[in-house]
């Protein structure tokens, strides 16, 4: 039987706490993480949690092996490249317990609100990455290799806390496809199979499944990629609302029996008296399908003589709510951002299995959830940086932690099976001298039975 002693479970101190609160093992147990012989899955997914503290890659990890019980590399790897696991379920219930958590320090007076977008997911190096495909991006208009990473969030204007997400892939711009040898009944081959679905679809069945779970919001906030009329149509029938840019293309809106576009529709809107000089002109008006909308004009601040549109199904909301409400969209980014900068998001592990590229990803947004909650609870100005570049001093600071407690536990093994008079002298001599220590090394020490 593989031994796991638990200095190897190291967390940063700053961490522990927020596991306990979060209840992330448990969280794992119940969706299903179990393996028959080996480490545990529990002990894995801790192991590559913390490796982003360790400021090591984990090549770099098992080069240093600091201790003989150190899962070796095809262990982790098979853990991650599992198509058995239920990757999305373990994030659903642990974003959702969190949420709980959020809300109940939330005011009622604050918007809660679903947040939807997508994001580039690169891989420009892979070529034998399963369901690789070339995508555009609209920034830059380059091209790419890799995915969309479709996520879903929920936000209450302060924490942002990542719920669920897809990789998707195309069936037009396939560099390569699904693997034939997976199982068809496992996650692996349901998430291979979302990946060839269309965006809107894929956003229903998330927010179908963080509603479900017991996550509640009032709006859904998306950018011009997503506001249209079908997918804002099934997400009204769901009970939210639609708060979200529109972009200026052939899609027309009624007014008075008349099909307007975008630009005849701002001719038409009626001037806002307003506070804020950047709100323009709003209209109230239909989609193609029927659903009454409300339309809000503001100045484009990158071009001062153009205009952006932002919609919305909630007729009872003010202009400034309108837009107060949609700059929270920004937390998302924000999200991206830190996610790939700070989190190693696709670059700690490049393996070609559509399962690692899943459960990495997993790892990752777990990671952001537990800062989120550490934020939330912390009374500084820490920003998401300065919290994460703490833990890891924090995990520099365990290593010698660590090391030292080995020793000290190696000395009281010694001590025990010396003879008698020998064990009394060095079990004395060492108490003496964990007597003598600084304050600050004894309370990061475990001290151990040696010492009683």
């Amino acid at each position: 039987m593989i031994a796991q002693p638990s200095e190897l479970n190291q967390l940063p101190n700053e961490l522990k706490p927020a596991f306990q609160e979060l209840k992330v093992m448990q969280h794992l147990q119940q969706a299903g993480f179990r393996k028959r012989f080996g480490f545990s899955c529990a002990r894995l997914f801790q192991l590559v949690f913390v490796l982003l503290f360790h400021q090591k890659n984990w090549f770099r990890l098992l080069e240093s092996r600091k201790d003989d019980s150190m899962p070796g590399k095809d262990a982790v790897y098979r853990f991650l490249n599992h198509a058995g696991f239920a990757w999305r379920r373990f994030l659903t219930s642990l974003s959702v317990a969190t949420v709980k958590k959020v809300d109940a320090l939330t005011s009622a007076d604050r918007d809660v609100v679903f947040i939807v977008d997508d994001s580039m997911f690169e891989r420009n190096r892979s070529k034998a990455v399963e369901l690789l495909a070339r995508f555009k991006d609209h920034a830059t208009g380059a091209y790419y290799k890799g995915f969309r990473m479709l996520t879903m969030g929920w936000s209450d204007g302060h924490t942002f806390l990542p719920m669920d997400f897809a990789l998707l892939s195309s069936s037009k711009s396939a560099i390569t496809g699904m693997s034939e040898s997976i199982d068809k009944r496992t996650h692996g081959y349901k998430r291979r199979k979302e990946a060839l679905l269309s965006a809107p679809q894929v956003v229903a069945s998330m927010l179908d499944r963080a509603l479900a779970a017991g996550a509640t919001a009032s709006y859904v906030l998306m950018d011009s990629w997503f506001t249209h009329a079908p997918l804002i149509r099934e997400v009204v029938s769901r009970g939210l609302d639609v708060i979200g840019m529109v972009k200026n293309d052939n899609k027309r809106f009624l007014v008075q029996g008349q099909k307007l576009s975008l630009k005849e529709l701002y001719l038409a809107a009626a001037p806002v008296a307003s506070q804020k000089r950047s709100i323009l002109r709003s209209i109230r008006t239909e989609l193609a399908c029927g659903t009454p909308v409300h339309v809000v004009f503001v100045r484009n601040r990158s071009k001062k003589n153009d205009w952006l549109a932002v919609l919305t199904t909630d007729l009872t909301l003010c202009v400034e709510d309108v837009i107060r409400i949609y700059a929270i969209r920004w937390d998302i980014e924000v999200f991206f951002k830190c996610t790939k900068s700070l989190l190693r998001l696709q670059k700690e592990f490049q393996g070609r299995s559509y399962d690692l590229l899943i459960s990495h990803t997993t790892i990752v947004f777990s990671r952001y959830l537990l800062l989120a909650w550490q934020h939330r609870q912390s009374t500084d100005a820490r920003t998401f940086g300065g919290l994460f570049y703490v833990l890891c001093d924090e995990v520099g600071t365990l290593d010698w932690t660590v090391a030292l407690q080995q020793l000290l536990d190696l000395v009281s093994e010694i001590a025990t099976k010396a003879g008698k008079r020998l064990s009394v002298l060095i079990q004395r001599q060492l108490q003496q001298w964990i007597a003598s220590l600084p304050s600050y090394i004894k309370a990061c020490l475990p001290i151990s039975c040696c010492e009683s």
